[in-house]
């Protein structure tokens, strides 16, 4: 074959080759499903067993009584009784128009999301603030998930644990746990240079720089990488509920499907609500926070 006809023929050429690529890949992914799928879905059972018994209980407890709690747990992070008097009224609501299982079904979803991004993302947070390599190689793999339409990594995590609250829990904590990573790291290496030089003069060792100095320091910015992580994994609700996640999403989706204008507005308007009332308590708290270590530091 000469230039000529190569350069004619590559493009059909790199079209076959791109459709084999394509295929073994499916088949290598679809291999792997098969084999390690129920392993993988095993590790997450002790996570689905603690969602549905939390779940369980927002549900079944009587409701004055979650909702007492919700209240003491608004009025300690914002200190606000105006917050907590229109939380009672949405929550009040949210039960008349019959929404109160779905709230409950999203107030546990987004909770336990939330706990495990918290788990996961400080201790990634730490380990870039303490490595520029570490940084380096993690930064990237950030940007893919915060840039990535949810939808394509739905396909993969569907294809290996099917439907249900795990596939839809990884699906949240993949969009929802990167400001957390990246503000835990920002907030450390804000520390002032001046205050860790105290601790070395101190004989601190690093890690009781990093517990007792950089950390305690770095809360405020940490709350606020955790604000973000509550707000993106709210914003996962309507699409985690086509894997099958139960709440407020499930009713939206069903709105938009069958056109049901007065279904969808209620239900968006609980997520709203919600969305609302975890900005508020998380921003205060986090302030509350960062004058009582300015008023410490003085």
């Amino acid at each position: 074959m000469n230039f000529t006809e190569f350069f004619i023929s590559f493009p059909e050429m790199s079209k076959e080759s791109l459709r084999l690529f394509k295929k073994s890949l499916d088949g290598a992914y679809r291999n792997f499903s098969r084999e390690y799928g129920d392993t993988i879905e095993a590790v997450f059972d002790p996570v689905l067993y603690f969602l549905v018994w939390f779940e369980k209980i927002l549900q079944n407890s009587p409701w004055p009584v979650v909702i007492i709690v919700f209240l003491l747990l608004i009025y300690y992070g914002s200190r606000s009784i105006a917050l907590t008097i229109s939380s009672l009224i949405a929550f009040l609501l949210i039960g008349y128009f019959g929404m109160w299982d779905d709230t409950m079904s999203t107030v546990s979803i987004i909770g336990v999301c939330t706990l495990m991004s918290i788990g996961l993302g400080i201790p990634i947070g730490i380990l870039m603030s303490g490595s520029d390599r570490a940084r380096a190689a993690i930064t990237p793999i950030l940007d893919i998930m915060q840039t990535m339409p949810s939808f394509v990594y739905l396909i993969p995590v569907v294809m290996l644990l099917g439907i249900g609250k795990i596939p839809g829990l990884l699906a949240v904590i993949i969009y929802a746990i990167p400001p957390i990573i990246r503000l835990t790291d920002l907030g450390i290496r804000e520390v002032n240079k001046e205050v860790l030089e105290a601790a070395d003069a101190f004989g601190a060792n690093r890690t009781q720089k990093l517990f007792r100095v950089q950390l305690p320091l770095a809360l405020p910015t940490i709350f606020a990488g955790i604000n973000q992580t509550i707000m993106m994994a709210l914003a996962m609700v309507v699409i985690a509920s086509m894997i099958g996640v139960k709440g407020l999403g499930q009713p939206v989706l069903k709105a938009i499907t069958n056109q049901y204008f007065t279904m969808g507005l209620l239900n968006g308007l609980a997520i709203v609500a919600l969305a609302i009332i975890f900005d508020r308590v998380s921003q205060s708290f986090g302030k509350r926070m960062q004058q009582y270590r300015a008023g410490a530091n003085e």
